[in-house]
């Protein structure tokens, strides 16, 4: 478990480092107050541009993996072209990684590979997801299988080999979205199997 209740209120989260896939500014992260928040902080992307095509990204800086279980809270708060948060593993670089990603002016969860800055859609599920309120992404890539969860249901499951590697973990959102992050849970897996 991140511990974003240590971490200093109008700073940007300890033990993480930024970058952007796509066009435009590196997303504004910072630590908030946040009542609602597990221990009443939340990590929060705040800038606000609107260029379409870009990805922010707080990458975790004390973890590389290939098998990897990531779960987390987020919420989002406001964004007029979007309003995402994700998760990104097996990260190589900005520019190449696996996300999944839910949209709460879309309402709909998709996965997606992100090869040299262009992201492709591998699966998705359309469902409520409500600005304003706290949500559980899970994230677990084991081997080949990547298994994507929402609220604490298992959505759908992929079986892609793009990224086998070992990566990092990121926090991600999309053009104009501000979004929380709290809870942030990330498990290295011993091995992958099918």
């Amino acid at each position: 478990m991140i511990d974003i209740e240590r971490m200093t209120p109008g700073s940007p989260p300890a033990g993480f480092t930024f970058a952007r896939t796509g066009k435009g500014p590196e997303g504004q992260w910072t630590v908030v107050e946040d009542p609602t928040a597990s221990m009443g902080r939340a990590i929060e992307q705040s800038n606000t541009d609107r260029t379409d095509y870009r990805f922010p990204l707080a990458i975790h800086d004390s973890l590389s993996a290939a098998n990897v279980d990531v779960e987390l809270r987020f919420k989002v708060v406001g964004g007029k072209i979007d309003q995402a948060g994700g998760i990104a593993v097996r990260l190589a670089d900005a520019d190449n990684y696996y996300v999944v990603r839910a949209n709460a002016l879309e309402d709909n969860v998709r996965f997606y590979r992100v090869v040299n800055g262009r992201r492709e859609q591998l699966a998705g599920a359309n469902l409520r997801v409500t600005a304003n309120e706290w949500h559980v992404l899970g994230l677990r890539a084991e081997g080949e299988r990547v298994t994507v969860s929402y609220d604490g249901n298992t959505l759908f499951s992929v079986i892609d080999t793009t990224f086998t590697q070992a990566g990092g973990v990121a926090l991600w959102t999309k053009a104009d979205s501000v979004t929380r992050f709290d809870r942030i849970r990330i498990i290295a897996l011993s091995q992958g199997r099918d």
